[in-house]
């Protein structure tokens, strides 16, 4: 389905239920991982994919590809896990991939990445939030747009959310911009109805793409709790399932093309 003038919204899932409620509440495309509630999520089972493509055959889906949590300095072995994994869902059908490889003094590692992002091609590339890791926010700019293919940036600006980011989050978006790049930026992290109407009037009209979970921790229907027991989730997610709400799309999405129709209209009024 399309979005009012353009704008999309990729809701972060990792279950088929969370895929069918971000469809329902009018999803543009899917980030499918695995673990997304613990640790940012990590790269999802085949047969996770092919149900979801199953349940929403519509819907594009960028497949997470990280081996594991934690940081983003692979070893060799984890690097060929991540490249298979890339031939995987290219063969599977998924519109893109989504990674991120740093060096360990903080940098985007570019000969690794243009490694994987040329087992990628031609899928859509995504560089995910391991750029918010990075040492040096515009340093880190000039390596991803430097390697070739790359489609798009996840950040929240280099902060903890993309709401509390605006300043730095408009100043990458212009740089992208301007450089001629086909790389655009991708905001991702605390958004929801509250918080995008003024990340949207701040970063039109250089960004037209929202990434969100739109998630929640759902009580788990188990009746029987071993008192004292847990497998090291904690809180909520210890008797809870992650999943993403309908509504809460759906309100997003309302508030972010309201909050672009009106920037339409400015410009029409002079």
């Amino acid at each position: 389905m399309s979005s009012y003038s353009g704008f999309k919204f990729e809701i972060c899932v990792d279950s088929v239920e969370s895929a069918i409620a971000a469809f329902h509440g009018e999803a543009d495309r899917l980030e499918l991982c695995g673990n997304l509630g613990l640790g940012g999520g990590t790269t999802p089972s085949l047969g996770l994919f092919k149900a979801v493509q199953k349940a929403v055959p519509t819907l594009p889906i960028m497949a997470m590809v990280r081996p594991r949590t934690g940081d983003f300095l692979y070893s060799d072995a984890e690097l060929e896990i991540m490249l298979e994994d890339i031939r995987t869902f290219k063969q599977a059908g998924a519109s893109g991939v989504v990674f991120g490889v740093l060096t360990p003094d903080g940098r985007v590692d570019v000969p690794r990445t243009t490694q994987l992002v040329n087992e990628a091609v031609p899928m859509q590339v995504c560089f995910h939030r391991a750029f918010d890791m990075t040492r040096d926010v515009m340093e880190a700019l000039t390596d991803v747009l430097s390697i070739p293919h790359v489609t798009r940036i996840l950040t929240s600006g280099h902060g903890p959310t993309a709401p509390s980011s605006l300043p730095t989050l408009r100043a990458l978006a212009d740089a992208a911009y301007k450089s001629k790049s086909a790389v655009t930026i991708l905001p991702g992290s605390g958004i929801n109805a509250s918080t995008v109407r003024p990340l949207v009037d701040t970063l039109l009209p250089f960004v037209r793409e929202i990434h969100l979970s739109a998630g929640r921790w759902d009580d788990s229907e188990m009746v029987y709790r071993p008192e004292g027991m847990g497998m090291g989730v904690g809180g909520a997610g210890e008797w809870g399932v992650w999943r993403t709400n309908e509504e809460t799309v759906q309100a997003v999405r309302r508030t972010a093309i309201d909050a672009s129709v009106d920037y339409t209209q400015r410009l029409i009024d002079g």
